[in-house]
């Protein structure tokens, strides 16, 4: 099932600024919030619709690459995924948008001033995944291997006494306007609500060890080089009740010995001899999904170009396919022994070999003109 688009779900325009997209998030949470729709499985997916929504449209660098390639950006076993995260999950990165939106606390239930317990995050991963061309056309899937922190076996934690779990520590300070009263992250716990209360000798000081895990990677066809995947909760975890972070993929496309890319196209440069050019002939090219033979037509002028629609490399945005564009050069002998000089020199006052260019034939600059357009 196609997912919505994320300018639909929170009912705003392309060309909103960032407060309105924010504003736009705040109404759309507070009406969808599970404290005010108890027990309703369709307000949560509303809820949890909004909070991803938000999550790419608020990054700026998201939001470009989802305007222009839709949320195939961000597939790759990925995305944001808001639709596989709890409450909680959801509150520990969108909570600062809500302000006192529900109760006096200043938060909801299950973040900061709700008096619920904040979870933290762990950190994201970042590796680079080098692809082929052929890959690229295909779609690939990736088994990489990452060294991520996870929990240590054995490790337990209790409530900070510091601050009771919250992960805050309220103070009140006297001021010419009278007693004002700040929270700030519990220094003890670092905003986590809990700390170590056992844990095993090889871990660290939070509980955590470093562990080798394989991580599957499904690539979507189409993707360019420099574009980066999310597959959530595969980077660090975080101790105690925390969230994983993500393992960001950054794509890197190896060159290809005989193709040029360019968007969803690609470009072959065809090498001819005379006779082939002269006789005409048919000729073996590489394609990304094979070889595939063509057709030389008798009397083919250097510069021509044979396009093969269809032989490029699928939209991300599955707009159909690129086109693969075979350029012919007819490769002129450098050097001849007698007999062919002496042919050569019989041909010079030859019509035949007089250059008489057609209405129809394109200049160079024309054929650039085409192959961009």
């Amino acid at each position: 099932m196609a997912k919505q688009d994320y300018y639909d779900i929170l009912k705003i325009d392309k060309s909103a600024s960032a407060t309105e997209i924010k504003k736009a998030y705040r109404k759309k949470a507070i009406k969808f919030h599970p404290d005010k729709n108890p027990d309703n499985s369709e307000a949560e997916s509303k809820f949890k619709e909004a909070a991803e929504a938000y999550e790419i449209l608020s990054n700026p660098d998201k939001k470009a690459r989802y305007d222009q390639y839709g949320h195939q950006a961000f597939d790759g076993n990925g995305g944001f995924s808001g639709g596989n995260m709890n409450m909680d999950d959801i509150f520990s990165q969108f909570g600062d948008i809500f302000g006192g939106g529900f109760g006096g606390g200043g938060g909801f239930s299950g973040f900061g001033g709700g008096g619920g317990q904040r979870r933290i995050k762990g950190t994201n991963m970042r590796i680079r995944v080098k692809l082929t061309l052929e890959e690229i056309a295909n779609g690939v899937e990736k088994k990489v291997k990452v060294r991520r922190k996870v929990q240590a076996p054995g490790t337990s934690y209790k409530t900070c006494d510091a601050c009771n779990g919250a992960g805050q520590v309220m103070r009140v300070t006297n001021t010419i306007l009278g007693r004002m009263q700040t929270a700030t992250t519990c220094t003890s716990c670092g905003g986590a609500g809990q700390i170590i209360d056992k844990k095993p000798n090889e871990a660290d000081a939070q509980g955590m060890l470093v562990k080798e895990e394989t991580v599957s990677i499904k690539i979507p066809a189409g993707v360019v080089d420099g574009m980066q995947l999310k597959v959530t909760g595969k980077g660090n975890e975080a101790p105690g009740n925390g969230v994983s972070g993500d393992l960001l993929v950054a794509i890197e496309e190896e060159p290809h010995a005989k193709l040029q890319r360019e968007g969803d196209n690609l470009h072959y440069d065809l090498y001819v001899s005379l006779p082939d050019a002269v006789l005409g002939s048919s000729k073996e090219i590489d394609t990304v999904t094979g070889k595939v033979r063509i057709k030389i037509e008798t009397g083919v002028q250097s510069g021509k170009i044979l396009r093969l629609r269809g032989k490029g490399i699928p939209s991300i945005n599955g707009y159909g396919r690129g086109d693969l564009l075979v350029h012919v050069n007819v490769w002129t002998p450098k050097t001849l022994n007698k007999q062919q000089k002496e042919f050569f020199e019989s041909m010079k006052d030859d019509e035949h070999f007089e250059p008489k260019p057609e209405i129809g034939d394109k200049s160079f600059f024309e054929k650039v003109k085409d192959m961009f357009s």
